[in-house]
């Protein structure tokens, strides 16, 4: 059964440049893990007389996480990791998997990883 992961990054006060870079780089890490895509959630078009980016859009990736039962863990330990590497402001992130939803923003370092493992643990409970 494929699953897709959504991640939603943002930061307070950032303009889309930043954000989009912030998107990229972890975009890039999630590319090398044995997963089917990553790719950005397209904005849409813009309606008539929006004069600015949709800031959600630009920070939004889908994760399609394939048949490896392996795939979720894989992929939150690179979004930890990147997340923890973000030293000057770290970005708030909202996972969305099967309708679970994981939301960080100010957190310590421990309380992350425990929030990211019982997001894994309870994803691996629903497909045993």
């Amino acid at each position: 059964m494929e699953s897709e992961l959504r991640i939603l990054l943002s930061e307070e006060g950032s303009d889309p440049e930043h954000i989009a870079r912030r998107t990229r780089s972890l975009r890039e890490e999630l590319l090398l893990l044995d997963v089917d895509d990553v790719r950005a959630v397209p904005a849409g078009e813009a309606p008539p007389g929006a004069r600015g980016v949709d800031i959600a859009m630009v920070g939004a990736l889908l994760v399609n996480l394939g048949g490896a039962a392996t795939g979720l863990s894989q992929v939150v330990t690179v979004i930890r990791d990147w997340w923890g590497r973000c030293h000057d402001t770290r970005p708030s992130l909202r996972l969305t998997l099967d309708g679970d939803v994981l939301e960080i923003s100010e957190a310590t370092d421990e309380q992350v990883v425990e929030a990211f493992d019982l997001f894994v643990r309870r994803h691996a409970t629903a497909g045993a």
